[in-house]
């Protein structure tokens, strides 16, 4: 584990980091990688030259920040991105509640979706990868997850399920057998996509996880996926992206811009004024106004950063 980390009691990082392997389901030898492994620690104070900048109010990096809102889901979200959170999702629904037991932690999900006139309309192909017990066959795995995982999560969402030649299971040869840190070690962050909107929207580049709020690279993009969402939900447009810039130590934006990418119901004179006055756009305004000082980020760090319940950046104000 590896950081900056500025707070007033001494946190037991290596209790924090097991519990959290155990809670996974990294619990067997068999995976090469449980909560019992070893556990490193290089965490240290943040920069006072960063610090004096964001005790003061500034942002804690530049950069730019994307937020997006559309009318393809109720979620007000791409379809292939929701589709695909959502099948990640319930691969490890069926795993922890024992429903198809064999299957293991870890795993991706990926989506082709054909659209008309700017519309979904079926989905043509999905491409799921999971980790499983080697003593199941590939056609039996196939077979369960096509019926356990992806017809129910397309069917939620009004599409009906491609042909099996058009579902991919464990593109290596069908088999995985085992998945996490010890097969494939990332770093968090950096599926930076996967966290936001699918590649339907432009990315700054910064990632989330791992970030207190005072950096602008998540709460700014926070801020903008906020003021995107309203706008699509009072039928302003169909279709939306918010652009911000952050200078570090600096308070304010340095630029914000909105695209409609012509779905506009409204002109954007009329947009832009609703939009801006949803949300103080300096760092401290967007601290508050979303209240983001609070321990609620645990639940970013799968199935993405948006279009799910519960955070005030998927607020929507009546």
């Amino acid at each position: 584990m590896a950081g900056e980390v500025t707070c007033k009691k001494k946190l037991p990082y290596e209790k924090i980091a097991r519990n959290t392997v155990k809670s996974l389901g990294y619990t067997k030898d068999a995976y090469n990688f449980t909560y019992k492994s070893p556990v490193s620690l290089y965490i240290h104070e943040q920069s006072p030259d960063i610090a004096a900048g964001v005790n003061d109010g500034g942002a804690g990096d530049q950069g730019m920040m994307f937020g997006f809102a559309c009318t393809e889901t109720p979620e007000l979200m791409p379809m292939p991105i929701m589709l695909a959170h959502r099948l990640s999702e319930r691969m490890d629904m069926v795993r922890e509640k024992k429903i198809l037991p064999f299957l293991r932690p870890d795993g991706k999900s990926e989506v082709k979706v054909t659209y008309e006139n700017g519309k979904p309309i079926h989905v043509d192909r999905v491409v799921l990868a999971v980790p499983h017990n080697p003593k199941i066959s590939n056609e039996e795995l196939k077979k369960q997850l096509i019926k356990n995982v992806i017809t129910p999560v397309l069917h939620v969402y009004g599409f009906k399920t491609p042909p099996g030649e058009s579902i991919v299971i464990n593109g290596s040869k069908g088999r995985w057998t085992i998945g996490g840190p010890a097969s494939d070690t990332g770093v968090t962050g950096r599926k930076i996509i996967v966290d936001t909107y699918g590649a339907f929207a432009r990315h700054g580049g910064g990632c989330f996880s791992g970030k207190d709020p005072t950096k602008v690279d998540r709460s700014a993009a926070y801020a903008a996926r906020y003021i995107a969402k309203n706008i699509v939900a009072v039928q302003l447009a169909d279709r939306i992206e918010v652009r911000l810039a952050y200078v570090i130590g600096h308070k304010e934006p340095i630029a914000k811009a909105i695209e409609t990418f012509n779905t506009e119901r409204k002109s954007l004179k009329i947009i832009e004024e609703y939009a801006w006055k949803l949300l103080d756009l300096s760092v401290t305004g967007i601290l508050e106004g979303l209240n983001l000082r609070r321990p609620i980020y645990l639940e970013t760090a799968r199935y993405g950063h948006f279009g799910r319940n519960g955070f005030p950046w998927e607020k929507v104000v009546v």
